[in-house]
């Protein structure tokens, strides 16, 4: 089969049904008709004589050759992506495009307003969009183009995947102002005898918090788990129940709370949080213009937390 008489355009149909599950969401993200896809959909069936996807209610279930073609097709259109955003040079006043992020809720709180605002008198025509992801998708992600820049913890990737430390907060732990047993201290001792309320998208298992306490030999009774600090602050206000979050997250959450702020009863090495791009994207002045947006708001966010 020679590449010469392939039209590429096919595997980037192939690529938007895989990753979105049918014809109709996969030709809403290429701004194509249905019939256009499934045309694309069609000729490419035939090229591999495979019919690729088959269907299984309102899904489009991969078979196993489209499966084994999936990783490679989206890493070689990201890279092709990427190779032709890097020709020219990219002027952020008169750019029509749209970034995307993958953050977590309390890194949006605490710096896209300031990157919105930012962006807004630089480059009226770029857009931002803020997702959540799953971990063991980011590289993957970061790779095809997917997502552009990740804002998250510590988290085990190659070596394709560039890194830079953006900073590192203390814990502390949220109390209602009249809770009836702490009052304005916390030792280890009253903190693991309460219940808490855990901040996390995960349907099991502990938090940062958690993983400190263990290596102490130390737990605690988690009685509500909930995805997002801002609700956390409000169950605390309203119960005995504790949060533990960021100082930088505490200070935002709980400004109209009044709930009482203290330190994590246990030494502990702060939260540290990174910024993530693929090397890939190393050298295009999009990604370098819109690395350096980000970095500025987030400097900005550490100094009005310090």
């Amino acid at each position: 089969m020679q590449l010469s008489r392939i039209d590429l355009n096919l595997f980037t149909v192939f690529d938007a049904i895989y990753r979105e599950g049918g014809i109709t969401p996969a030709s809403r993200r290429l701004h194509l008709s249905q019939p256009a896809v499934s045309h694309a959909l069609g000729r490419l069936r035939e090229l591999l004589n495979d019919p690729l996807f088959e269907r299984r209610g309102h899904e489009m279930i991969p078979t196993p050759l489209a499966r084994s073609l999936a990783d490679g097709v989206a890493s070689s259109l990201g890279n092709l992506e990427q190779m032709l955003q890097r020709v020219g040079h990219f002027e952020p006043g008169t750019a029509q495009r749209c970034f995307t992020i993958a953050a977590r809720d309390s890194h949006e709180l605490t710096f896209l307003p300031a990157l919105m605002s930012r962006i807004s008198n630089e480059a009226a025509h770029i857009h931002v969009a803020s997702v959540r992801i799953e971990r063991r998708d980011l590289e993957e992600d970061l790779q095809s183009g997917e997502i552009d820049l990740a804002l998250d913890v510590a988290l085990p990737l190659s070596g394709e995947v560039r890194r830079e430390r953006i900073g590192a907060e203390p814990l502390v732990v949220l109390a209602r102002a009249d809770h009836p047993v702490v009052q304005g201290k916390l030792d280890i001792e009253t903190y693991t005898a309460q219940s808490h309320v855990l901040v996390t998208g995960r349907r099991r298992g502990g938090g940062y918090e958690d993983a400190a306490l263990a290596r102490l030999g130390l737990s605690r009774h988690i009685k509500m788990r909930c995805q997002q600090h801002a609700a956390a602050s409000q169950v605390v206000s309203r119960s005995d129940l504790l949060a533990t979050m960021t100082r930088g997250q505490a200070g935002i959450v709980n400004r109209q709370m009044n709930n009482q702020v203290l330190p994590f009863p246990i030494e502990s090495p702060p939260l540290e949080s990174f910024l993530y791009w693929h090397s890939n994207v190393d050298e295009d002045p999009a990604s370098q213009w819109f690395r350096a947006q980000v970095r500025a708001c987030l400097a900005e966010r550490v100094e009005l937390s310090a």
